[in-house]
């Protein structure tokens, strides 16, 4: 049987008479890429605020790692790293500065080495040439990227990445895609991802999960979406937007 990292039961968020996240209950296996399907304002971010603790829901329960208390959820979200809007990262400094002040919050040890240990982590995020360079003077997408090494710092085995395609170019979104695959496979980081690039999300996601005004309309596998989408010939736009008519 296998483990569940994420798992919440009618999780909710609500800012005044507005349910951002309405009785969300699903489930994120280890291994999986799970891919976060909803237009803006859906609630994809506000649910993965509260996944991260940045926020606390206003009802329901999440479990991280099979447990659920407080105490217990904040151990465990040792074992996370997220990007979530966008990077919090220090202008003034280089990245490999701003990798080293998370190895110190975090009070991670990699031995001898480490300033080779986080030089690798910029290398495995296409940062290499940028190593000493100030984070204030980098575009949108070597940001981007800088958010996800700053999330990799701690070794975690369940990844949250809100929108990491945002100001990539179009080798920039093929290079992402090949390192959340490689974070996947060759580093076995379960993941949950969400983007507007549908077209993207398909090459990358073993399931999806649907939302819209803060409400999970499905989940299903990939392989499951794509058997339909083949059976109608159509694409993962065309199915989500199907959804959406058959829940108005």
């Amino acid at each position: 049987m296998s483990e569940v990292i994420l798992k919440t039961t009618n999780l909710t968020k609500q800012y005044g008479k507005v349910k951002a996240v309405d009785q969300v209950s699903l489930a994120i296996e280890r291994g999986e890429i799970f891919g976060f399907i909803g237009e803006n304002g859906a609630g994809k971010t506000t649910f993965m605020r509260m996944v991260c603790g940045l926020i606390y829901p206003t009802g329901g329960s999440l479990e991280l790692f099979g447990v659920s208390s407080a105490k217990e959820l904040a151990q465990m979200r040792k074992k996370m790293g997220a990007l979530i809007e966008h990077p919090a990262v220090y202008p003034n400094m280089s990245a490999l500065q701003n990798l080293e002040i998370q190895r110190r919050y975090l009070d991670m040890d990699f031995g001898k080495e480490p300033k080779k240990a986080l030089e690798e982590l910029l290398e495995l995020v296409g940062l290499q040439d940028a190593i000493h360079k100030k984070a204030g003077k980098f575009s949108l997408g070597m940001r981007q990227r800088l958010g996800i090494a700053i999330a990799l710092v701690g070794n975690p085995e369940f990844l949250i990445l809100d929108e990491p395609t945002i100001g990539l170019d179009p080798i920039g979104v093929m290079e992402l895609r090949e390192l959340v695959l490689k974070l996947n496979k060759e580093r076995h980081i379960t993941i949950l991802f969400s983007s507007h690039n549908l077209a993207e999300m398909a090459q990358i996601a073993t399931c999806y999960g649907f939302l819209h005004k803060g409400k999970l309309l499905e989940t299903i596998t990939a392989e499951e979406v794509r058997k339909i989408c083949t059976e109608k010939n159509m694409k993962l736009e065309s199915y989500f937007v199907e959804l959406l008519l058959k829940n108005r």
